[in-house]
């Protein structure tokens, strides 16, 4: 697929609105208004942005497929066009929530774009995705992190998704961590080289949109694993940073436009974000 400078344009319109989103919510973490452990996802949002917007060059809308996302998931549902509103509420704990004020942050959903969260145990998503996949054989994401895809059930997941063909990505947001725990202390294979085995192509790239929207197929027929390296910004879990000198690819992908486009964008982002938390606290 090609990547132009529209597109490139709208994946960071995309990333900016979550990164305005997951800055404000590390502050009214840090306030106490929002009370609930939260997973943020900001520093990894360039994962859901740039395959949203692909599925868009795609063809395929909300109606056309289904997302299931991990525990660090409010960049996914934010792309993938979960409603704003319903998330700040989820957080505060509202019964008006995406997810009926009991999910929290790490189990969220949106019925009416087809975004699905985990059950709270980790990993599971990978089952529920590709049963649900097998059922409706419908263009289906599943996202999950390092850690958790290396679940026994999770595994087998994609053996039975390669061995039934079906048309399911299986998105590995790789963080190099479980909570603290780097993965060359958990394991000494790749998530690529397991998919491989199970007969499924598989590729082992980063979080840059130039270099995703180049291996990406044109469409969603087959099962394809994808291990994206990434970072997050923030702790595993609350409202603090795991160091001053993580990559940043929302700083980086600024490069590639125009400071007028970059401070336009990222302020509009902000703005929207604020506008919507002053409405609802």
């Amino acid at each position: 697929m090609i990547l132009t400078k529209e597109l490139k344009l709208r994946i960071f319109e995309k990333a900016a609105l979550c990164r305005a989103f997951e800055n404000e919510v590390f502050q009214q973490v840090k306030l106490g208004v929002i009370k609930l452990p939260v997973y943020l996802s900001a520093g990894q949002e360039y994962i859901a942005a740039t395959l949203s917007v692909a599925l868009e060059q795609m063809g395929i809308n909300s109606l056309d497929r289904d997302i299931f996302i991990q525990h660090r998931g409010h960049s996914s549902y934010i792309c993938f066009g979960g409603n704003i509103e319903s998330l700040i509420l989820e957080l505060l704990g509202d019964k008006s929530g995406c997810a009926n004020g009991m999910g929290g942050s790490a189990s969220i959903h949106s019925k009416n774009a087809n975004i699905y969260g985990h059950d709270g145990l980790m990993g599971t998503q990978g089952p529920i995705a590709t049963g649900s996949c097998y059922a409706s054989k419908r263009p289906t994401l599943c996202f999950s992190g390092d850690a958790a895809a290396e679940e026994d059930y999770f595994l087998a997941s994609i053996g039975w998704a390669s061995t039934k063909n079906l048309p399911i990505w299986f998105i590995i947001e790789d963080n190099n961590y479980s909570i603290l725990t780097e993965k060359n202390i958990r394991r000494n294979w790749s998530m690529t080289d397991l998919a491989k085995g199970f007969r499924m192509d598989a590729y082992e790239l980063n979080d840059d949109p130039n270099e995703i929207f180049q291996i990406l197929p044109s469409s969603i027929t087959k099962p394809l694993l994808l291990n994206i390296n990434t970072n997050r910004l923030f702790w595993h879990a609350g409202a603090g940073i795991d160091s001053d000198n993580i990559f940043d690819r929302h700083k980086d992908f600024e490069r590639e436009l125009t400071k007028l486009e970059v401070l336009e964008i990222n302020e509009n982002a902000k703005l929207k974000v604020r506008k919507s938390w002053n409405a609802l606290i």
